[in-house]
C-alpha cells in the first residue's frame, strides 16, 4: 500500500468521500497544532481542547481552502486564532503545570537527571513567554518554535512583514532582559 502524503491530493480526496484521507492530515498535523497551542496557551488540557476545535473546523470547514497557500499556513492560523479567542474569552494568566512522567515519557528522556534539568529549563521559558503581550508571544512561538517564515507568520495572523519583525524583535529583546535579571 502507498501512503500519500501531498496535502493537496489528501484534501481533493476528503472532499470526494474518502475519510481516512482526513484522517491522514489530522495525525500529520495534530502535535503541530497542540504545541502551538500549548505554548500560547501555557495547558496541557486547553492546548488539547484547541487541537480538538481545529481538527473540527478542518474536518467541516476544508472544503473552503482555496489552495492558495500552504495547507499547515491554513491551519496555523486557525489555531492562532483559536489560540487566541480563548486567551481573550479566559483571560488565562497561568504558569505551565508539567508533570514528571508527562515529560519523561514524552521527551523519551533515559536519564532523569537530563529530564529534570529540560524540564526546568522549559519552565523557565514557558514563564518568560507567558509574561510577553500576546501579539509577541504569538510571533515568538512560530518563529522560534514552529520554524515559520516573516512571510508566513504575515500570512497567519494579517499582520505585515514589518509588524511580524517588530514584534519578533520587541519579544526576544523582553526575554532577554528577563532572563537576565533571572540570573
Amino acid at each position: 500500500m502507498i501512503v500519500k502524503t501531498d496535502d493537496y491530493e489528501l484534501i481533493r480526496e476528503f472532499l470526494s468521500g474518502n475519510e481516512q484521507s482526513f484522517n491522514l492530515l489530522a495525525r500529520k498535523y495534530q502535535e503541530k497544532i497542540y504545541w502551538h497551542a500549548r505554548r500560547m496557551l501555557g495547558d496541557h488540557d486547553d492546548a488539547h481542547e484547541i487541537v480538538q476545535q481545529v481538527l473540527l473546523v478542518m474536518y467541516n470547514k476544508l472544503n473552503t481552502f482555496n489552495f492558495s497557500s500552504a495547507l499547515y499556513t491554513w491551519i496555523y492560523k486557525i489555531t492562532a486564532t483559536r489560540s487566541l479567542n480563548f486567551l481573550k474569552k479566559r483571560k488565562l494568566k497561568r504558569i505551565f503545570i508539567f508533570s514528571t512522567d508527562e515529560s519523561i515519557e514524552h521527551q523519551g528522556y533515559e536519564n532523569i537527571i537530563e529530564g529534570m534539568e529540560a524540564r526546568e529549563r522549559f519552565k523557565k521559558m514557558e514563564k518568560l513567554l507567558m509574561k510577553l503581550p500576546v501579539k509577541q508571544r504569538e510571533v515568538f512561538v512560530m518563529r522560534n518554535y514552529d520554524d515559520l517564515s516573516y512571510e508566513e507568520i504575515s500570512t497567519i495572523t494579517g499582520k505585515s512583514i514589518g509588524a511580524s519583525k517588530a514584534n519578533y524583535f520587541h519579544a526576544f529583546r523582553k526575554i532577554k532582559e528577563l532572563m537576565e535579571k533571572d540570573e
